[in-house]
């Protein structure tokens, strides 16, 4: 009998006791698309689709000691990251991704939750720019996220173009501005791979809740890079994916939630 293998998918990201982001949305992500979900917790939360009443963090040598045990036992072909929160964190994945040379590596720099809550310290922004972003194949920020990496405001398709042309220069490498955040009848995010601009464009569904959106994206993206697609396709993919989970998102009681 012939033995069938999957690639498997890393995701270093905050615990969402809600379930609808972090490394549970991860986790539901990559099942999805057939890879096997592997995940390193960088925080405790304690959240829901409304609110963040609390964060603890894991120790850098805790987060540092998951990573390797994963990546020693599994064939890992893209990791994701998310929620990193504090500087000692970032520095403990930018280290061993290093140290693993992780080509597929897909960083969500997530810094507010969409509550607001603040899941990046402000020391932490400066620890992913100068340590975390030059190694990603792609970066992923949001309209608020991509304002703060490139100083620059992010409130029409020219401006999140012009932001992917500054970031992608600044970290040399890919950049995904989402568009989610942004206004029009759709949304559009633009991908700048360092040498052309490209456009993907989902209608907006009204009246959903879109917690957990980033994440669902950005893990569906590392998924399809794993899977051996090509960048443009893995972004072009990814964002299907999104659109069509906030399509047929679910009741979950008084609560309408992303089916990933």
């Amino acid at each position: 009998m012939q033995r069938r293998t999957i690639p498997a998918v890393l995701t270093i990201a905050g615990s969402d006791s809600g379930g609808g982001a972090g490394a549970q949305a991860d986790l539901k992500v990559f099942h999805s698309l057939g890879v096997f979900g592997a995940s390193a917790i960088t925080c405790l939360t304690a959240q829901n689709p409304s609110r963040v009443t609390g964060i603890e963090p894991v120790s850098a040598r805790m987060v540092t000691e998951q990573i390797e045990r994963v990546l020693e036992a599994f064939p890992v072909r893209a990791v994701k990251t998310g929620m990193l929160y504090e500087p000692a964190i970032v520095a403990s994945v930018a280290r061993a991704c290093r140290q693993h040379r992780i080509r597929n590596l897909v960083v969500d720099p997530v810094m507010i939750a969409s509550s607001g809550a603040r899941l990046l310290r402000p020391d932490g922004v400066a620890a992913l720019a100068g340590e975390l972003l030059p190694l990603a194949r792609v970066i992923t920020p949001n309209r608020s996220e991509a304002e703060a990496l490139s100083g620059m405001p992010v409130r029409s398709l020219a401006e999140q173009r012009e932001a992917a042309r500054i970031l992608s220069e600044r970290f040399d490498t890919a950049v995904v501005v989402k568009g989610g955040h942004i206004g029009g009848a759709s949304a559009v995010d633009v991908l700048f791979d360092g040498r052309r601009f490209y456009e993907f464009s989902g209608a907006r569904v009204p009246r959903v809740k879109t917690h957990g959106t980033g994440c669902v994206f950005s893990a569906a993206l590392a998924a399809n890079l794993a899977l051996g697609f090509s960048l443009v396709d893995s972004v072009a993919r990814a964002k299907s994916f999104v659109t069509d989970a906030i399509r047929h998102s679910l009741w979950v009681g008084r609560i309408r939630v992303l089916q990933a």
